[in-house]
């Protein structure tokens, strides 16, 4: 048994990986700002919930003590709808909670896994994408880019505490994971939020992007792999965790409304009149993860379909889910400015 600390830990991949720790034994404590999902398969007195920003130093140094085995640090502000609208608090939890979790973690002795994104390698022409691959981004006055450039950073803060403290850490760059409890925010969760209540799905710019869907389950179980592999070891690593099999975004439309027996048109979006400038799509998003296949002995096992499956069929039996507000195709209007903060 291990004692372990979720941030994150009621959203979609955080509360996949609690239900995981607990039913292997683990002491699990869950701190994040949002309740526990309504679906939860464990016994939530199980669990000890902390309430709390992961910007609050305060809440987190009262949660990450000594005698804390490691940290699953997965608290994030995570969708184009978030980095479009809120860049600065993206980048706050990202930067500001990531360095005082990471001291924490150092002073407990604890060791830390990082969840970033296949995101830090931004529009790199050249893939797949290797751990070590470069970062092509776009320029900072886009806010697309604010996730990814915090996550690298956050990224940054690992490696540079592992060199200098012995922090152990592992750090998983997730490759558009999917499933049951994602917010209807993505190409997956959004198709299926609309099929199922009758309405058509969105299709952007053609749908000839691709990308490789992941399933949660097989995200959850590489971060466990890694959580082991930095317990056991010394200074930091980084993998790669995502599908092998490269999808068409049009594909995954298609294949979600035909999975849940739904003939619907796709609507056709076109990011650059919709989005505006701040958004800039990313034609290939495709992993290298030898390094995870031969250090974590992990590879994704979910065929596409079955996860669809398994997807749509969770969908169907949880209506509070299906109740949930889908966030609008294009960002809201930004506020105007507060003249006694300007000038």
């Amino acid at each position: 048994m291990a004692r372990a600390v979720v941030t994150g830990g009621c959203g979609f991949v955080g509360s996949r990986l609690v239900e995981r720790l607990v039913a292997q034994g683990d002491e699990v404590t869950v701190y994040d700002v949002g309740p526990l999902p309504p679906d939860l398969r464990c016994d939530p007195a199980a669990i000890r919930k902390v309430d709390a920003d992961v910007r609050d130093a305060d809440a987190l140094a009262a949660a990450v003590t000594p005698g804390v085995d490691v940290v699953y640090h997965l608290a994030a502000m995570v969708g184009v709808d978030r980095y479009l609208d809120s860049p600065l608090d993206v980048i706050d939890v990202a930067v500001v909670g990531t360095r005082t979790l990471l001291g924490l973690a150092v002073d407990a002795g604890a060791a830390v896994v990082l969840a970033s994104t296949s995101e830090v390698y931004g529009r790199n022409p050249r893939s797949p994408w290797a751990e070590d691959s470069d970062r092509v981004l776009g320029s900072t006055s886009t806010s697309r880019w604010s996730y990814s450039s915090s996550k690298a950073t956050a990224e940054h803060m690992t490696f540079a505490c592992a060199d200098r403290y012995g922090l152990r850490a592992a750090i998983v760059r997730y490759f558009n994971v999917y499933g049951p409890r994602q917010r209807p925010a993505y190409v997956v969760s959004r198709t299926v939020h609309r099929v199922l209540r009758g309405l058509p799905p969105l299709l952007y710019d053609g749908g000839g992007q691709t990308r490789c869907f992941t399933f949660v389950d097989d995200a959850v179980a590489a971060t466990v792999l890694a959580a082991e592999r930095a317990a056991a070891g010394a200074g930091a690593e980084c993998f790669n965790v995502g599908s092998e099999r490269e999808t068409t975004v049009g594909e995954v439309v298609r294949l979600v409304a035909e999975v849940a027996g739904r003939d619907l048109e796709p609507v056709p979006i076109r990011t650059e009149l919709d989005l505006g400038s701040n958004y800039e799509d990313i034609p290939r998003r495709v992993p290298d993860t030898a390094r995870a296949r031969a250090l974590l002995g992990w590879r994704c096992t979910t065929d596409l379909r079955a996860g669809l499956e398994q997807t749509v069929a969770w969908a169907r039996r949880s209506p509070w889910w299906l109740a949930c507000d889908e966030p609008p195709a294009a960002p809201s209007p930004r506020p105007e400015p507060d003249l006694a903060m300007t000038g």
